[in-house]
């Protein structure tokens, strides 16, 4: 499938299947992240992959966005590590790095028939604290991924898309 077509496919599901992702799947999606570009190849975000039992019902007491998916990628970034714009203070990639890291995982999700989510409706604190992360690692998003339900399907403002006219400026 062509990249066009794929990026139009994919949608954010709310149901998943009660199937685990296999192991091999689950580590493509995962190199897709490890591959992605960021600023000066610094590569401050980390995943935490999260898949037992335990761990899930706890991540489940803080989000109800997981929608019984049975993987969750938990994408955070390291302050000591991400670029920092010299130019301007307070600006850096850390976010944007874990988010193309993300944004790449996600695709190649959905080009191994996986489905996804892309939650930012979690308390990121309590995420970090429940993963143990450091107090420089900041938690970005979670990925929800897995196969979707049959009865899943996209919201139903997922085609709705502004004109290109509205989005882009051209100078």
């Amino acid at each position: 499938m062509g990249f066009m077509d794929l990026a139009r496919e994919r949608c954010s599901v709310r149901k998943y299947a009660p199937r685990a992702v296999e192991r091999q799947k689950l580590e493509a999606v995962l190199e897709a992240a490890r591959i992605a570009p960021s600023a000066c190849n610094l590569q401050p975000w980390r995943v935490h992959v999260l898949q037992s039992a335990d761990v899930l019902e706890r991540y489940d007491e803080l989000t109800t966005m997981r929608y019984g998916a049975p993987t969750v990628l938990v994408f955070t970034y390291d302050v000591a590590e991400d670029w920092k714009n010299p130019l301007e203070e307070g600006v850096h990639s850390g976010e944007q790095d874990a988010s193309i890291a993300a944004t790449q995982a996600m695709l190649e999700a959905q080009d191994l028939g996986l489905a996804t989510l892309w939650c930012n409706y979690l308390p990121n604190a309590g995420v970090a604290e429940m993963l143990g992360l450091p107090a420089s690692e900041r938690v970005v998003l979670a990925l929800d991924l897995g196969y979707a339900a049959p009865e899943a399907h996209p919201a139903h403002l997922h085609a709705k898309r502004k004109s290109l006219g509205e989005l882009a400026d051209f100078r």
